[in-house]
């Protein structure tokens, strides 16, 4: 019975994964109100990148960087995450003349960590100090 939880389980999680597939990553310089739900950040979206495409992930932090949230357009609908950091604060470019920049794979999971994502190369590699 244990057996067959687990692999139900784990079964779960790769449809789910296939599910929200990510192909692209944006992420808005402009702070967003954590408050927000899903349809005023999914307005967000709409007003700074010109519309939610299917895969991909749009990027919002608070004024401090202490909290993000994710909105993700998986082909059907939209996923809303959030995620805080205890300590620290998430490296958020400061420069608001930009108002959205495409970031990698590598990049996006070291900043999730709260890591330094700019200097993050494709291959994860940390080349700048």
């Amino acid at each position: 019975m244990a057996s067959c939880r687990r692999r139900c389980v784990r079964g779960l999680d790769a449809r789910a994964a296939a599910l929200i597939r990510i192909d692209a990553v944006w992420l808005a310089t402009a702070p967003l109100d954590m408050r927000a739900g899903t349809e005023t950040a999914l307005a967000r979206v709409v007003e700074v990148f010109g519309a939610a495409r299917p895969h991909h992930a749009y990027l919002f932090a608070n004024r401090r960087a202490t909290r993000m949230k994710v909105l993700v357009h998986d082909g059907i609908g939209v996923w809303l995450a959030a995620r805080r950091l205890n300590q620290g604060r998430f490296v958020w470019p400061r420069d608001v003349t930009l108002e959205q920049m495409p970031l990698t794979q590598p990049q996006l999971q070291a900043l999730v960590l709260g890591l330094p994502w700019q200097r993050v190369e494709d291959d994860g590699a940390i080349r700048l100090l």
